[in-house]
């Protein structure tokens, strides 16, 4: 084989599969060790680290060292580094030069092979901030949530409407390349950190962005491929992105079974307007211990963090682990503190959506006291209030309607009677699992809301169904 033939080689596996390829060819063209060595960091045989640091000491660019019955052939690279072999004597007669050909696509590659490393760091440590943005505009830290928001760009949209896109693990860059491409770069665009199939993108609300009777962004982006799924919240204002996810995930659900693949959250009566009045002091006297609480020990989570994880944990169950990257067994202790502080038997559905509520009503701490506390009304005087009631009635109106499946209003109570666990309430029922997966699964298109999948619209039917027992 020529020099130039040998020489094309090199070029080609430089190209083709990198430096890996490159170096797996010359150790089985010369029949020895062959590698890049860093005098600085010592990895490789001792006498090519020895020979890359006297290298760089003497500032030559080639240089080889004899051992009993081997050759060690160095040439310079750069950052400190050489290309090295370790031959057996009599090596190859024409080793040096074509290790001399080799160090240039070398270096070439190698080169091309930190920069993609340090692209890929840049787009992971981007996709945290956005992530770490997102996770604080779920908690009510707008502020901060702008300030690296505006590091990052673009702004934050205000109000704005939120989309949830369901499609493929793999296509989620496509997606939101496109979303890029149709709201001209001022979308806020962030990889669901629970769902690996989601894409969440909030974009500026108004006319422009959605025009009424159609939605030409949802309708572009489940045109991206035949799996994407399109979810979409009403316009709300920045400091309500909590209330605008759960409203594209409901509206999701109901898109899954549409042959467009998009839908819009469906307009209704929301449970914290109508409770805010009557429910604002027993959610404050609930969670009094939890914002009260003090670990005793630095390490472990205050109050606020607890409130963090059970927010977390009713929206997403033991998914809220890729939320709050954490353990599940941390995530499991720090749910039984919460129910020992709060005194709540969270495994029942009744004490989550009582929990779920609490949350929702209380944006702050409690500034009370014990009495005060002590005077709260219960739960059910909440969901006496005519408001609530009111609210209940037109949640529940669907299940009774026109529209309604057979026993929809049956499945739902028994499905609820059951905590909300499929195969329990399937047994009650005396229909299989997937049969009762079927009829929840047409419930949630009548209702606008997912019920099977969290965040669930699970703890609202059952604060409504409470609500309309209460009523008579």
């Amino acid at each position: 084989m020529s020099r130039s033939d040998d020489v094309l080689r090199l070029h080609r596996l430089a190209h083709a599969g990198g430096s890996a390829a490159l170096l797996e060819w010359l150790s089985a063209r010369l029949g020895g060790w062959t590698g890049v060595v860093d005098a600085g960091r010592g990895r490789g045989p001792e006498t090519a680290v020895r020979g890359a640091a006297e290298l760089s000491a003497r500032g030559v660019r080639s240089a080889v060292l004899h051992a009993p019955g081997s050759a060690t052939l160095l040439f310079a690279l750069d950052g400190g580094r050489a290309l090295a072999a370790v031959l057996e004597q009599p090596h190859h007669p024409d080793a040096a030069t074509l290790l001399a050909d080799a160090a240039v696509p070398l270096a070439l590659v190698l080169r091309a092979e930190e920069a993609a490393r340090r692209e890929e760091r840049a787009a992971l440590a981007e996709s945290r901030a956005r992530e770490a943005v997102l996770h604080l505009l779920m908690n009510g830290r707008l502020s901060t949530a702008h300030q690296i928001a505006g590091a990052l760009g673009p702004s934050l949209p205000e109000p704005m409407r939120m989309y949830l896109v369901e499609c493929r693990a793999g296509r989620r860059a496509e997606v939101a390349r496109r979303c890029e491409e149709l709201t001209d770069g001022r979308a806020w665009i962030v990889r669901c950190p629970v769902y690996v199939r989601h894409l969440i993108v909030l974009v500026p609300a108004g006319p422009a962005a959605v025009p009424a009777g159609h939605d030409p962004l949802a309708e572009a982006l489940v045109a991206v491929a035949p799996d994407c799924t399109v979810g979409v919240s009403g316009e709300l204002p920045l400091r309500e992105a909590p209330a605008a996810y759960h409203q594209a995930f409901h509206a999701l659900a109901v898109a899954r079974e549409r042959g467009e693949r998009h839908a819009r959250f469906g307009p209704g009566p929301e449970l914290v307007l109508a409770a805010h009045e009557a429910g604002a002091g027993w959610a404050h006297a609930l969670l009094a211990p939890l914002h009260a609480y003090e670990p005793r020990r630095p390490q472990d989570p205050g109050g606020q963090e607890l409130r963090t994880t059970a927010h977390a944990w009713l929206n997403f169950t033991s998914h809220a682990t890729r939320l709050l990257k954490i353990h599940r067994n941390t995530l499991a202790a720090r749910i039984r503190l919460v129910e020992a502080l709060l005194g709540l038997d969270l495994a029942c559905l009744g004490d989550q959506a009582a929990l779920s509520l609490a949350l929702r009503l209380t944006p702050g701490a409690w500034r009370g006291n014990a009495a005060t506390a002590a005077a709260a009304p219960g739960l059910d005087a909440v969901l006496r209030d005519p408001r609530v009631t009111a609210w209940a009635r037109a949640q529940l109106s669907a299940l009774s309607g026109p529209d309604a499946p057979p026993g929809a209003r049956a499945t739902v109570r028994t499905w609820l009677a059951h905590d909300a666990q499929l195969a329990a309430a399937a047994a009650a029922l005396g229909v299989s699992v997937p049969g009762a997966r079927k009829r929840l699964t047409r419930i949630e298109v009548l209702l606008e809301r997912s019920l099977l999948q969290s965040p669930s619209a699970r703890h609202d039917l059952w604060l409504a169904h409470r609500a309309e027992e209460l009523a008579g």
